[in-house]
């Protein structure tokens, strides 16, 4: 194991990123959000995802020189096209002039077209929180999840994202999978000859299964059941729907380097509390938050990432050495 601060991991991340082919406009951006992947202790899409990354620069499923641009302002509405690069890289390209359309109109709205798979969406969450905004994120993927009922995958993992400021601690943020469990973790386990939690996944011909292999063949489950399917389509209209991207079963797989760009796509929605909640908003949340830890055991959303981040700011992260050999072979 080799400890790296947090800014040696978003230079390894840079480094290795460049190296295959991105130029600063989107290795940058890309290195931040795995910085945060793994300050936030979410390695699955931090430094272990990077190699998918890469791949994917060498194999053009993901534009390393693509220039973001805006392509449409009108109303609340911001829509962005990520010409096939990092998605983190056509929000940030974007983030200043919808704050400011956010705060003007009270309520703003950005798309992301032509998009790449967002990681983290709390990540997306978070940056909008931190501008003061309660804020919601869908972003649509490649088909893993079976409709309730079903057998045979079709919407994406699909997560759907919420961000809410606080005074001067960090934002609540709820980041979940319409899935039972992120795919990520599903290859983790089968990457590790783990077995998974009966519920997370099917098999090829529809029956509940333990095998990571043999859930990632078949299909993941959705979370609650219909539930979790509904909120599957929900995500995946107002991703896929609203950006005219790749709908889940037309997109290229993430994993793999076959096919070409997957073009899905991403929306935020940021409110100004300002506008109806007066500037006693974050005094009454607080007073909300005061009385809900009052019960033992109890955590806020996002609160583990907030500790994740503490001790890795503090002292670091340990990191195998085989991944970061892994990392810096693959972009020689």
């Amino acid at each position: 194991m080799t400890t790296l601060t947090l800014s040696e991991i978003y230079q390894l991340s840079y480094d290795a990123l460049a190296r295959c082919g991105a130029a600063d406009i989107q290795a940058a951006p890309g290195a931040k959000s795995i910085e945060d992947a793994e300050a936030d202790g979410i390695r699955n899409v931090g430094l272990n995802y990077l190699p998918i990354y890469l791949g994917h620069l060498l194999h053009d499923k993901l534009k390393g020189d693509a220039a973001p641009k805006i392509i449409k302002q009108e109303g609340a509405v911001i829509q962005v096209d990520a010409a096939h690069g990092f998605s983190h890289a056509a929000f940030q390209h974007a983030l200043e002039p919808f704050s400011a359309l956010v705060r003007q109109q009270g309520i703003g709205l950005m798309s992301i077209q032509n998009g790449y798979t967002a990681g983290v969406v709390g990540w997306f969450n978070d940056l909008l929180a931190k501008e003061g905004f309660l804020n919601f994120g869908f972003a649509n993927a490649p088909s893993s999840v079976h409709p309730a009922g079903g057998k045979k995958k079709f919407f994406g993992t699909n997560p759907l994202g919420f961000g809410a400021p606080r005074g001067d601690a960090p934002p609540i943020i709820v980041d979940l999978a319409t899935s039972m469990t992120a795919k990520v973790n599903v290859k983790q386990a089968a990457y590790e000859g783990r077995e998974i939690p009966m519920g997370w996944a099917q098999d090829i011909d529809g029956n509940p299964t333990t095998d990571a292999a043999a859930g990632l063949a078949g299909s993941l489950s959705p979370l609650g059941g219909p539930k979790g399917y509904a909120l599957g389509m929900m995500v995946e209209l107002m991703a896929a729907g609203l950006t005219g991207g790749n709908w889940a079963f037309e997109a290229p797989q993430f994993g793999n380097n076959e096919g070409t760009y997957p073009d899905v796509g991403q929306t935020f929605i940021a409110i100004d509390p300002s506008k109806t909640g007066g500037a006693a908003y974050l005094e009454r949340v607080e007073h909300m938050l005061a009385a809900l830890l009052e019960q033992d055991g109890v955590r806020l959303p996002g609160g583990r990432r907030a500790q994740f981040r503490a001790s890795a700011e503090e002292g670091g992260i340990e990191v195998p050495d085989a991944l970061i050999e892994k990392i810096n072979s693959f972009s020689a």
